[in-house]
């Protein structure tokens, strides 16, 4: 079944369970009144195009059937197709779908790529499923969501809870019904069927550059600072051993279940990330570890939220010590917490900028399926600096001309380009 779905009004009043969706109207409202962008584009753009929900029936392993929910959310696609990840989780819903894809649209934007921002998932916690029942679940998801997605229409990615199998799964069905191979259905696959090198990487390493330039552009040496990651999985363990290789003290990193401290530095490559070792961090030294509470509030110089969103609110953002924030999860900081730190002299680079390595280098796995033409790992890492220079370049313009936070200058940078777009286009009828 699918139908649209109405969303909820806009609060005026935040708490520390912030969806992303009240996050992002409140951020798209701040960053509105910066721009020249007509009020009825903004109006467009505080809703989605459409919201699908359909029902999944799955046969257990067991033999028995549960049914299960998901959904696409499809916010704005005036500057290419849609364009966002697939999440697994107990507590996906519309309105998180709907407020994770106006931010993949703001991302794309930010990073001048011809697409719009999508999301989705299933309401489903994957490790109550195994691997055989994950497979008939993705399938079947991919054939009620068929009609909505396409390498032209909407492209799928990993998110939390699916990989690059999941891709090769919802691949390979959504093929099967077309009656060709289309690659570029999905992006975030293995390599041997259509992915690209460097993408699973690309979200950690474009926090590692943003935080590099941020660091530099306040006047510190990478030499010279100290950095907390929260969260060691693809995002934060990637980040954390490239900023180590180029110099940086990583003095703190966790999972799930808490973090290692060392003031004097972390071997980052002795530590297991979570695919190399699932909530293995605490078990790899437990002599001086924090919680990932406590980790937040470290007197570090850079902290990098890279974990899962609302982790700094308005209950502890008067606490946070380090003079810069990278986001490297989707919506870490909520509105009142962004506020706060502002106020405080705190510089926070939003995740629609730090962690746009994901989005981009799908940009260019979608380009090779399109062209069938694989590029080197080297190309890829190369493209991804020069793309993530120039965004970094366009936000930073914007904040020294505007004297505005990193957060509003990347909004009018998106802003700014997708009003240019649908002026471009107009309004049909």
């Amino acid at each position: 079944m699918t139908q649209k779905q109405t969303t909820h009004s806009e609060s005026d009043s935040e708490s520390t369970t912030e969806s992303p969706l009240e996050t992002a109207r409140r951020q798209l409202r701040t960053a509105a009144s910066r721009t020249d962008v007509d009020d009825g584009v903004i109006e467009r753009l505080k809703h989605p195009t459409r919201v699908v929900e359909v029902s999944i029936p799955l046969e257990r392993d067991d033999g028995s059937v549960d049914v299960f929910t998901g959904y696409r959310a499809q916010h704005d696609d005036v500057r290419g197709p849609y364009k966002g990840g697939l999440r697994y989780h107990p507590e996906v819903n519309a309105d998180e779908c709907v407020g994770l894809a106006m931010w993949m649209t703001w991302k794309c934007a930010v990073m001048d790529i011809p697409f719009g921002g999508g999301k989705g998932g299933i309401v489903v916690d994957p490790k109550d499923l195994s691997d055989d029942e994950k497979e008939r679940l993705t399938r079947r998801f991919a054939e009620e969501i068929r009609d909505e997605v396409g390498p032209s229409r909407d492209i799928p990615a990993p998110d939390m809870g699916t990989d690059a199998q999941t891709m090769a799964w919802f691949m390979d069905a959504y093929s099967m019904q077309e009656g060709e191979t289309i690659p570029g259905v999905v992006t975030g696959k293995p390599p041997v069927i259509g992915g690209s090198y460097g993408r699973e990487e690309a979200p950690g390493r474009s926090v590692a550059i943003v935080a590099r330039e941020a660091i530099e552009y306040y006047d510190e040496s990478l030499d010279d600072v100290s950095i907390a990651v929260q969260g060691y999985g693809s995002v934060g363990a990637n980040a954390a051993r490239l900023l180590d290789e180029w110099g940086a003290d990583i003095v703190a990193v966790s999972d799930v279940n808490g973090g290692l401290y060392d003031p004097d530095g972390l071997q980052t490559q002795d530590v297991p990330s979570h695919k190399e070792e699932p909530e293995g961090v605490m078990r790899y030294d437990s002599s001086n570890t924090v919680s990932n509470e406590e980790l937040l509030e470290l007197d570090v110089d850079v902290l990098i939220p890279a974990a899962i969103g609302n982790v700094i609110t308005a209950d502890n953002a008067e606490r946070i010590q380090a003079d810069i924030i990278v986001e490297g999860a989707n919506g870490p900081t909520t509105s009142t917490a962004d506020t706060i730190l502002h106020e405080r002299g705190k510089h926070v680079i939003p995740d629609i900028l730090a962690n746009a390595g994901g989005v981009t280098v799908s940009y260019f796995e979608w380009l090779q399926d399109i062209n069938r033409r694989t590029w080197s790992k080297e190309r890829v890492n190369d493209e991804l600096e020069e793309a993530m220079l120039d965004a970094w370049a366009d936000v930073k313009a914007e904040v020294d001309g505007r004297d505005i936070s990193w957060r509003d200058a990347a909004y009018v940078v998106a802003l700014n380009r997708i009003g240019e777009a649908k002026e471009a286009r107009g309004l049909w009828p």
